[in-house]
């Protein structure tokens, strides 16, 4: 299990790129936690940190296919730097001006959300210059998955040490800086620097205009809004059963969950039509959420989150290689933004869903919303399989079995984009 993500990691820029990425990825990964301990420590109610939350994520929405385009026409580092520096401060604004003044809170994290760097949908086209071998980019997409979920195992618990130690400000502002650094490490790189995208065909739509694109893109909103919900009542939960410890240490078992299942299955390779393997995942996925609804102690409930969160990233990477494979030409991070996108709407539709759920009903109905919008996931994906299982449109550029004799079992990678 190891020697396969070594081999990916001993790859000359690998880990830079990797480490840039999560990094720079940290203000926006830790976004509505932060915001919703920030909202509390102000006085504020659930209902506003979820409203908060939830025009992040629709800025953040706009802006990282928008961001995405503009790096598949101008290059990686004339987006992505200037981006960072610009939500940053959005969110330093912030969490200086407060909630007392409505209309400055809501401008400022919809700058910061518009503004996000789509770092994520770049360390995604880049992994095919650094990599040259298919199976490589498809194992580094289960890797970059599971290192994604050990920021959201630290950036919980990274958060309420900042809030311990300092206050929910600080958090915020810290943060943030934070991910500007990250942003710059990828940024001034050589294959950043140097990578650019493969002719395109003049379109409006863009990557939108593969339908198996928006198959993905429908699928996994609800599931954002699975991971939206649970934020939102593990705080109420956390409320009754010890505080903002015990609300650290449920999202870190969820990310803890995910690291362990996205660990195993990136350590071999998946025979067989990955469409079909998708749906099984999202089905388990969907299946691991209803158990929440029972909320026993902290240790058990922990249990628990860490269950739900073990189909999440073996999904997410399925997922990648799927996005991969119906990018029309040209516009691989754009693709890769829009799921970046997709997900981030449905996280911030389902703390914006979860926080009423919770003032009216409870924790308990807060944990219905998971189970519920994981089993939508499931049969988007099950009633348009035939949609899901026809090949992109573009042209299929890979690395051909000539010069990889450990040809992967998922032969086709249609990402032309190289450095």
């Amino acid at each position: 299990m190891a020697a396969g993500y070594l081999e990916i990691l001993r790859a000359r820029h690998a880990a830079r790129l990797l480490t840039g990425t999560l990094v720079g990825r940290l203000p926006n990964i830790t976004a509505a936690i932060a915001v919703v301990l920030f909202v509390r420590a102000e006085g504020g109610t659930y209902s506003l940190a979820g409203a908060l939350v939830a025009v992040y994520g629709v800025a953040n929405a706009v802006g990282q296919p928008v961001l995405g385009r503009l790096v598949d026409l101008h290059g990686q580092p004339r987006v992505q730097l200037p981006a960072a520096l610009v939500s940053a401060l959005g969110m330093t604004v912030f969490a200086f001006t407060g909630i007392g003044s409505l209309v400055p809170a809501y401008a400022a994290v919809t700058v910061a959300g518009l503004f996000t760097p789509p770092l994520e949908g770049g360390l995604r086209a880049l992994w095919p210059s650094v990599l040259r071998k298919e199976e490589q980019v498809h194992r580094a997409y289960a890797m970059d998955a599971v290192a994604q979920e050990v920021m959201f195992t630290v950036g919980p618990l990274l958060v309420t040490l900042s809030v311990s130690l300092w206050s929910a400000r600080t958090a915020l502002v810290l943060l943030n800086v934070i991910g500007v650094l990250g942003a710059l490490s990828v940024v001034v790189s050589p294959p950043s620097r140097a990578w650019r995208s493969a002719p395109r065909e003049a379109h409006w739509l863009g990557a939108l205009r593969s339908p198996g694109l928006l198959v993905m893109l429908s699928a996994f909103l609800f599931v954002g809004v699975a991971l939206g919900s649970i934020t939102v009542a593990a705080v109420s939960y956390a409320d009754g059963h010890g505080g903002d410890a015990v609300y650290g240490w449920l999202m870190a078992g969820l990310g803890l969950g995910a690291l362990v299942g996205g660990t195993v299955y990136g350590a071999r390779q998946w025979v067989g039509a990955p469409e079909r393997r998708l749906r099984l995942l999202v089905a388990l996925l969907a299946v691991c959420y209803l158990p929440l609804v029972l909320m026993p102690g902290p240790v058990a409930m922990t249990a628990l989150t860490a269950l739900a969160g073990v189909f999440l990233a073996p999904a997410i990477a399925c997922a990648f290689v799927l996005v991969d494979r119906h990018a029309p030409r040209g516009t691989v991070t754009e693709a890769f933004s829009w799921l970046v996108t997709t997900f981030t709407v449905g996280m911030s539709v389902g703390t914006g869903l979860a926080g009423p759920v919770v003032e009216s009903g409870g924790a308990v109905w807060g944990f219905v919303v998971p189970g519920a919008a994981g089993g939508v996931s499931a049969l988007v994906l099950l009633v348009t399989g035939r949609v899901l299982a026809v090949p992109g449109e573009g042209p299929v550029v890979g690395v051909s079995s000539e010069n990889d004799p450990n040809r992967a079992v998922e032969p086709r990678f249609s990402s032309g984009d190289r450095a």
